[in-house]
């Protein structure tokens, strides 16, 4: 078992891009490419961050900001390391620089299918505000928007 307190998070870096597209490709069907963080991490609007096991990225979380709202686009973990708390740290740390830029409120959408991202966001204070009917492709589902305030 992985000790916490190995794991740092900090500020995505284009260094972290590969691996940190590695595993997008891991976990979803439609990821993102590398030019897409890329382009992420150049904006000022957006905060992405990584969670880092000896230098090696086990996870990441980004944000695209407007005025007070925060919208959580990416929450991802390695497979192997999933279950570890990982994705709930890297969540309050994303709320935590979110809430110093002026975020007041935090939006996400998850496939319904999917109980523990479900789990996890609920248990950080997220509620399911409505149902985005077909939001996810392959396969077709309905994504549930959630939000914190």
């Amino acid at each position: 078992m992985q000790k916490m307190e190995t794991i740092e998070i900090r500020s995505m870096t284009a260094e972290d891009v590969p691996q940190a597209a590695m595993i997008e490709k891991q976990n979803f069907t439609l990821p993102w490419e590398e030019k897409s963080f890329v382009q992420a991490l150049e904006k000022k609007e957006t905060v992405y961050l990584t969670a880092l096991d000896n230098g090696k990225v086990v996870g990441y979380i980004g944000m695209w900001t407007v005025l007070d709202e925060g919208e959580i686009t990416n929450v991802s973990v390695k497979k192997e390391c999933q279950g570890k708390h990982i994705g709930r740290r890297l969540l309050t740390a994303l709320e935590e620089e979110g809430r110093k830029r002026g975020i007041k409120t935090f939006f996400l959408e998850v496939r319904k299918s999917n109980a523990p991202a479900i789990h996890l966001y609920e248990s950080c204070g997220f509620v399911a505000q409505g149902i985005r009917k077909n939001f996810y492709e392959n396969p077709r589902e309905d994504g549930i928007l959630m939000c914190k305030r």
